[in-house]
C-alpha cells in the first residue's frame, strides 16, 4: 500500500513567501501525472495518443489495467474541405488589374482537414478516450492500430 506525504510549502529566499506550487510525489506541475512504467519485462508494443499497450497491460494516465476483455471503437469526425487559397486571391486581385491572366490564380485549390479521430478503450474498472488530429492517412492509420489492439486482447492473459 503507497502512502502519500505531503511536505508543507518550502519558503523563498526572501520574505518568507511560499513556493508557487507545493509538489505532490508523481504529480508535476498543473496537476499532471506522468504515464505509469511497464511492468517489468513487458515491452510496449503498441502506442495509440496517451495509450500504450503491452502485451498484457494498458497504460493510461488513469494507471494501468488488464488488457484482456477490454474493447476498442474508433471514431471518424474528420471533415475535408477543398477551397482558394488567400495567396491566390491576393495575386489574383493583384494581377488582374495587369492582364486577365491574374484570373488563372483562381484555379488554385487548397485541402483542408478539420476534425478528430477518437479512439475509445473501455474495459473492467476502465475508460479512457484520445482525439487525434485529422490527416488525409489517419484514419487508416489509427485503424490498424486499434485492430492490432483487439487482436492483443483476445490473446492477452
Amino acid at each position: 500500500m503507497s502512502e502519500y506525504h505531503i511536505d508543507p510549502p518550502v519558503t523563498g529566499g526572501g520574505g518568507g513567501q511560499p513556493s508557487p506550487q507545493p509538489q505532490m510525489p508523481g504529480y508535476g506541475y498543473g496537476g499532471y501525472q506522468p504515464q505509469p512504467m511497464p511492468p517489468q519485462g513487458e515491452q510496449v508494443v503498441l502506442t495509440i495518443g496517451d495509450i500504450a499497450v503491452t502485451p498484457n497491460s494498458i497504460i493510461v494516465p488513469q494507471g494501468q489495467f488488464p488488457l484482456r476483455g477490454t474493447t476498442w471503437t474508433v471514431q471518424d469526425s474528420t471533415q475535408t474541405t477543398q477551397g482558394i487559397p488567400t495567396w491566390a486571391i491576393i495575386m489574383t486581385i493583384i494581377g488582374v488589374w495587369f492582364c486577365l491572366i491574374g484570373l488563372l490564380f483562381l484555379l488554385a485549390k487548397e485541402t483542408r482537414h478539420t476534425g478528430f479521430v477518437s479512439v475509445s478503450v473501455s474495459g473492467p474498472g476502465l475508460y479512457h478516450t484520445v482525439q487525434l488530429p485529422p490527416g488525409p492517412m489517419r484514419v487508416a492509420q489509427v485503424t490498424a492500430q486499434v485492430n492490432q489492439a483487439r487482436s492483443m486482447a483476445a490473446v492477452a492473459q
